[in-house]
């Protein structure tokens, strides 16, 4: 049977989806809200962490749903990759409602001036938080499907709060481009389904072998089709730069941070168990190479912070799908590693960015300056997750950046090469368009114009607290670099073996056979 602590796999779920329900009752009650909201995020980032123990120590842990044997039914598994992404995202949606609790209704309506729905921004980032854990711990194709419909929901209205024109915009292409994805991705599991019986994970990895390869190679370009526009991978990256900026802080922070971390998490778990191989290693690797250069050339033509800022983040998910094109147990490892950095640090400067535009009440490069001496508070609070972005010694980012180039070196092939130039280029890139940033906003001269709205607004501790708690988990990525790192190995270990996955989960399917009848021809 399950082990004993499985029972916290179904809570992550569960607890944020009754949380936004009660948080909408009490629409009314934002102290009421706030507590919720902050008490659920905090008992599932502590049930993250056991569980992550629990994988690291005795294995995944694999929860059958209503008695169903795994492969009948639907299944919840929880291993190293998953643990380590539930839990960096529950800290960051924490961190977020904690900033959002200082910021207050101001963050949503300064634009309009008007009351803003803010009440309903409690509950639907509690549904967001739902369907990323779903996401995380779903061990079927279309349970992850499930899970990012429930994502999709929710960030159409965390997108579109204060209904101004430029948000709405934002959110119809948001939308626009999610369905797409979404359509695609449902596509792919219909024909998955159709060529082998199951959409389950542990059990595709058997099946998909006995295809055609012509079979198996259109079913895994439909899937990471699906994924890489969710996940921003060029050149199905436009909509996002376009999307983010408009959106609050707080919901920015958790978009750049989190959502397209998804796409990722999905390519990863899908391309390791389901396709093995290097069918598709040299379109991954050209993908992650035009990302990173395309991405990092738009961030440094920008001269607005949140847009610049947006176009690393596009550029950075090329080292990502560099680590997984890598296909070793060491690349995805890095891979893996360099995800969890870049989901905090990028996460932790878009609040800090939000700091800067309430404090001046602008975010372009031009209108800005001076902020050493005016705020050197947030100048400090930025120049540290910054610094870890552009992969400066000896943040994380530097180290994710070197365990990447490692393990394309151990493969040695010319393309890895290329990817090691291209990712040292990239790097270089990400520091001068940081350093311009920082040259015009902060260390430059004060700006003589304000820009319009400009209004030197006092940031107290409610929005220092929990931004300064986000970089101090930021420069804690790097203090505790080893032990993370090391798990993350072992993770990407795991990935490329296959067995601990598909093992737990047959272990299970054993163990609930012997406890409820076998339906009718039932294959398992």
């Amino acid at each position: 049977m399950p082990h004993e602590v499985s029972f916290i796999v179904p809570l992550l779920v569960m607890l944020p989806l009754v949380a936004a329900g009660l948080t909408l009752v009490a629409a009314n009650r934002i102290t009421v809200q706030r507590a919720i909201s902050t008490t659920v995020m905090t008992v599932c980032l502590a049930g993250s962490g056991v569980l992550l123990w629990a994988a690291d120590t005795r294995g995944p842990q694999v929860v059958p749903t209503a008695g169903w044997v795994p492969y009948e039914g639907l299944v919840l598994v929880v291993d190293r990759l998953s643990a380590l992404m539930l839990i960096v995202g529950f800290t960051v949606i924490l961190g977020v409602l904690l900033y959002s609790n200082g910021e207050g209704r101001a963050a949503f309506d300064h634009e309009q001036g008007g009351e803003s729905p803010l009440p309903v921004f409690h509950p639907s980032l509690m549904v967001l938080a739902a369907g990323v854990a779903t996401t995380f711990v779903s061990g079927d194709l279309f349970h992850i499907y499930v899970g990012f419909e429930v994502l999709l929901g929710a960030s159409f209205v965390l997108l579109t709060l204060g209904g101004t024109a430029s948000r709405v915009r934002a959110g119809v292409t948001y939308a626009f481009v999610s369905l797409l994805s979404s359509t695609i991705f449902l596509l792919s599991v219909a024909l998955i389904y159709t060529a082998t019986g199951t959409v389950n994970l542990a059990q595709l990895a058997d099946r998909m072998a006995d295809l055609p390869q012509g079979t198996q190679i259109l079913l895994q370009a439909m899937l990471l089709v699906g994924f890489a526009v969710k996940a921003a991978v060029f050149p199905m990256s436009s909509w996002l730069p376009d999307s983010y900026p408009t959106a609050p802080a707080p919901v920015t922070a958790v978009f750049a941070g989190l959502l397209t971390k998804v796409g990722v998490y999905a390519m990863i778990r899908t391309q390791t168990l389901v396709f093995p191989g290097d069918v598709m290693q040299d379109l991954l690797l050209w993908a992650a190479l035009l990302t990173m250069v395309v991405g990092i050339l738009g961030a440094v033509a920008q001269t607005e912070m949140k847009r610049m800022i947006s176009f690393t983040l596009v550029s950075h998910i090329g080292y990502m799908l560099f680590g997984l094109a890598i296909g070793t147990a060491a690349g995805v490892g890095a891979a893996i590693f360099y995800v969890i950095h870049h989901i905090i640090v990028q996460a932790t400067l878009f609040l800090v960015t939000g700091m800067v535009q309430r404090r001046t009440g602008v975010s372009t490069l031009d209108r800005l300056g001076g902020l050493i001496r005016t705020a050197p508070w947030i100048a400090v609070l930025w120049f540290v997750p910054a610094m870890n972005l552009a992969g400066i010694p000896p943040f994380s980012g530097f180290i994710g950046k070197v365990g990447l180039m490692e393990a394309a070196a151990e493969v040695g092939t010319p393309m890895m090469w290329l990817m090691i130039v291209a990712s040292v280029v990239t790097s270089v890139l990400t520091l001068y368009a940081i350093a311009k940033t920082w040259a015009k906003s902060f260390w430059g001269a004060e700006a003589k114009e304000p820009g319009m709205g400009q209004r030197r607004e006092h940031i107290g501790a409610g929005l220092f607290v929990p931004a300064g708690a986000m970089v101090l988990v930021s420069v804690a990525l790097t203090v505790f670099a080893g032990p993370l790192y090391a798990v993350s190995e072992r993770a990407g270990q795991d990935l490329v073996d296959r067995e601990p996955y598909t093992d737990a989960v047959a272990d299970v399917a054993r163990d609930v056979a012997q406890h409820y009848p076998e339906p009718a021809g039932g294959d398992h």
